[in-house]
């Protein structure tokens, strides 16, 4: 394998690993095994190490591509054509693509589907906030999937979870759920709730 075929490989692992803590919670929520979400968000500090090296690794098989080749002044050396995978039109789709991956947890919420449901509130005392501090979130996609995860229960109002603040406020009739079963959906999250207060 040439130095330009290891860098365009380094640089395609090193794309998918800077976001790989995002993208879990999605490939989780498409294959339906949500526990296994947070199974890389170790690899959240190490994020911005693994943008810079791929940012390297790219620049330098850019640099490769259009380096000044040696002059050779044999004339049975013949200029033969590059294979697609050596090609400047390779290179140019797995550096797009190393781009979509690192700036996934940007775009990330689109793979969650919206839950547009009617909800009929009996009396206004049912109605409750709790706020749930949560473990293990490191992203929009992390807070996208415990919102999804909650929003399939009955009588949830409203889930709005934040991976800066590490919580979820979550609004609810309680004559339809309870806390400890909004508490048993997060946490088959793979997150976990660490804490939870009325408000």
């Amino acid at each position: 394998m040439n130095s330009d075929n290891k860098a365009v490989t380094v640089g395609i692992l090193t794309a998918i690993s800077a976001s790989l803590c995002c993208i879990t919670p999605v490939l989780a929520l498409i294959a339906g095994t949500s526990g296994i979400a947070s199974i890389f968000s170790w690899i959240e500090p190490f994020r911005l190490c693994f943008i810079g090296l791929t940012i390297l690794v790219l620049s330098f098989a850019w640099y490769q591509k259009f380096r000044p080749k040696k002059q050779v002044d044999c004339e049975c050396e013949t200029e033969e054509k590059p294979k697609f995978i050596q090609s400047k039109s390779f290179l140019g789709l797995v550096t797009i693509f190393a781009a979509l991956m690192l700036t996934f947890p940007n775009y990330a919420h689109i793979f969650y589907p919206k839950s547009d449901k009617e909800i009929i509130v009996v009396e206004k005392y049912n109605i409750e906030t709790v706020e749930f501090k949560i473990d293990g979130m490191t992203c929009t996609s992390c807070a996208e999937h415990v919102n999804h995860e909650v929003n399939k229960l009955t009588g949830i109002l409203k889930s709005d979870a934040s991976y800066e603040d590490g919580n979820a406020i979550v609004q609810f009739d309680n004559s339809k759920t309870t806390i400890s079963q909004i508490e048993t959906a997060i946490n088959t999250t793979g997150y976990t709730v660490t804490a939870k207060q009325t408000r």
